[in-house]
C-alpha cells in the first residue's frame, strides 16, 4: 500500500475570496451634526430621527462607500431604515431590533449583536457578488462532481479508509459466522469451512457502497479565517458564513453542503450521550454493528428477565431508569447495569424502551414503513414472509442490524410466555409505538401490532 502523504491542508486553502473580501469597504458611520434628537438606547450618534430620502441623499451623497446612517422613515412605526453608500449610490434598507435577537434586516436573516456588524456584513456581500461572481460560479461548476477530489477527502482519507476496511472485515466475519452456523446445521465440519475461507484485503477504494450516513448540517458563525473542507475556498462574511456538520465536524459553504454525498464519519468526542443520537451515528462512532446499550439491556433482560411475569410491559420506577439513563449518557459502556445496582430488571427493560423511543429515526423508519404495512394486506403467511424480506432491505444497515437483533430477542422471550405471560402479540403490543415509525394522528395501533407480531414469530425466516 503506497504511503500516505503529509497532511496538505496547508497547502489547499484558495486565497482569492479572501483577498476580494479585504477589499470591501467598511462601515463608516455618519454621526448626526444637527441639533440634539431622542434616539433608542440601541443606537448611538449613526440615528438622525426621523428623514426622508431626499434629506438622506443630501448628507450621503458625496461620502464614499461604506458609509451610513439611521434614520426613522416618515410614518414608520415598528421598523428603522439603514441608509447604506454603495457603489456610489444609495441603498435603502428596513431593519428592525429586539433585545433578544439584536439588529436584522428580516425574521429569517442574519441577527446581529450591533448595527456596525450588520453593515460590515452586508458590504461584504455586496461586494462580493459585484467582484467575485465569476470565481464563485466556477467554483460550484468545479465542484460539483469532484467529492473524491475535494479536500474533506484529501485530509481524512486515512479515517475513511479505516472505517472502510472495518466494515468490510465485519460484513466478511459475518458471512463466515452465519455460514458456519449452516454448517453446523447440515452436519459438516465449521472449522474446515473457516479455515477454506480467506477475507478478502480491502481494495483500494475509500468507502464500500454498503456506507450511507448523512452530514448533520447546521448553520455556523465562524471566528476567524476558515475555509470550506470541499470546494477549500474561503467563508466569507461575519456570520452564518456556512455550515458546520455537528457529528463529524465538516465545514462547508451551504451551497456546497448540498453537493455532498451521504458519508459522514462520526467524531466520537463529538456526541453527547447516547441517547436521542441517531443510530447510523452512534454505530458508526462507536465502531459497531449493535449500540452497546441495546446488548447490555438484552443481555441483562436475558439473564435475569426471561422468566419474569410481564417483562417489558411492567414498568420500573420512573427516577432508576432516569438514573441509568444520565449514567449510560455519562460513563457510556462503564456505566453499571448489574443486578448489583439495579435489582429490579423492569429498570434495564424501561431503559432499553426509552432508548428505542428516544431514537431520532425510528428502527423501523418513515422511509420503510408504507412496505412493512403493505406486506400484511390480503396475503398468505408464506405471502408475508416473502413480503417483509422486502421490506427490511428498505432500511439502513443500522437499523437493519439492530432490529434483527431486538427481534430475536423478543422471539426467545416469547419462547417462556407459559411463565413471563408476554406471547409475540403481547411483545408486538408493547414495542409497536417505540420500534414503529407510525404517523402522529394514528391512535389505533392494530395493524402496525399485527405487522410486528409476524416479525417476532417469523424473525429467523425473515432475517436470513
Amino acid at each position: 500500500m503506497a504511503k500516505e502523504p503529509p497532511s496538505p491542508s496547508h497547502k489547499v486553502w484558495k486565497p482569492e475570496l479572501y483577498k476580494i473580501q479585504l477589499e470591501a469597504p467598511t462601515p463608516k458611520a455618519v454621526c448626526c451634526e444637527s441639533q440634539p434628537v431622542t434616539r433608542p438606547d440601541f443606537y448611538n450618534l449613526e440615528y438622525h430621527g426621523t428623514m426622508n430620502h431626499k434629506d438622506c441623499e443630501h448628507i450621503l451623497s458625496e461620502k464614499p462607500d461604506g458609509s451610513y446612517l439611521i434614520r426613522r422613515s416618515p410614518g414608520a412605526e415598528d421598523y428603522w431604515t439603514l441608509s447604506l453608500r454603495f457603489g456610489e449610490k444609495t441603498k435603502h434598507f428596513k431593519i428592525y431590533y429586539t433585545p433578544d435577537k439584536g439588529h436584522y434586516l428580516s425574521e429569517n436573516f442574519k441577527k446581529f449583536d450591533t448595527i456596525h456588524d450588520l453593515v460590515a456584513d452586508g458590504l461584504v456581500d455586496f461586494y462580493m457578488r459585484l467582484h467575485a461572481g465569476p470565481i464563485i460560479q466556477q467554483m460550484m461548476c468545479q465542484t460539483k462532481n469532484c467529492y473524491e477530489q475535494s479536500p474533506y477527502m484529501t485530509l481524512n482519507r486515512r479515517k475513511l479508509r479505516a472505517l472502510s476496511n472495518e466494515l468490510r472485515k465485519s460484513s466478511k466475519l459475518s458471512m463466515l459466522n452465519d455460514d458456519a452456523t449452516v454448517g453446523n446445521v447440515l452436519g459438516t465440519e465449521s472449522d474446515s469451512l473457516t479455515e477454506n475461507m480467506v477475507i478478502d484485503q480491502p481494495s483500494d477504494d475509500v468507502l464500500p457502497e454498503i456506507y450511507e450516513k448523512n452530514h448533520l448540517f447546521k448553520t455556523h458563525t465562524f471566528k476567524g479565517l476558515n475555509w470550506c473542507e470541499f470546494c477549500a475556498n474561503f467563508l466569507w462574511g461575519f456570520t452564518s458564513q456556512g455550515v458546520k456538520c455537528e457529528d463529524c465536524g465538516f465545514v462547508a459553504h451551504i451551497k456546497c453542503s448540498e453537493l455532498v454525498p451521504a458519508k459522514c464519519v462520526p467524531d466520537l468526542k463529538r456526541l453527547r450521550g447516547i441517547f436521542g443520537v441517531d443510530l447510523t451515528t452512534l454505530v458508526t462512532a462507536h465502531k459497531c454493528k449493535i449500540p452497546f446499550i441495546v446488548k447490555k439491556c438484552v443481555e441483562e433482560v436475558e439473564r435475569h428477565g426471561m422468566l419474569q411475569e410481564g417483562i417489558y410491559r411492567i414498568s420500573g420506577f420512573a427516577d432508576e431508569i432516569d438514573a441509568l439513563k444520565m449514567a449510560l449518557d455519562k460513563d457510556g459502556e462503564k456505566a453499571d447495569m448489574s443486578v448489583l445496582a439495579y435489582s429490579n430488571i423492569n429498570v434495564i427493560s424501561g431503559v432499553l424502551k426509552l432508548y428505542l423511543r428516544l431514537l431520532p429515526v425510528p428502527l423501523i423508519t418513515f422511509h420503510s414503513y408504507p412496505a412493512f404495512m403493505s406486506s400484511m394486506v390480503n396475503k398468505t403467511i408464506g405471502e408475508q414472509v416473502r413480503s417483509l424480506r422486502e421490506a427490511i432491505k428498505l432500511l439502513p444497515l443500522a437499523h437493519f442490524n439492530c432490529l434483527k437483533y431486538i427481534l430475536e430477542h423478543l422471539n426467545r422471550i416469547a419462547s417462556h410466555n407459559a411463565i413471563n405471560k408476554m406471547n409475540e402479540s403481547n411483545l408486538a403490543t408493547v414495542f409497536a409505538p417505540t420500534l414503529i415509525a407510525t404517523p402522529q394522528h394514528l391512535t389505533d395501533l392494530s395493524q402496525e401490532i399485527n405487522m410486528l407480531t409476524a416479525l417476532i414469530t417469523h424473525c429467523h425466516t425473515v432475517f436470513l
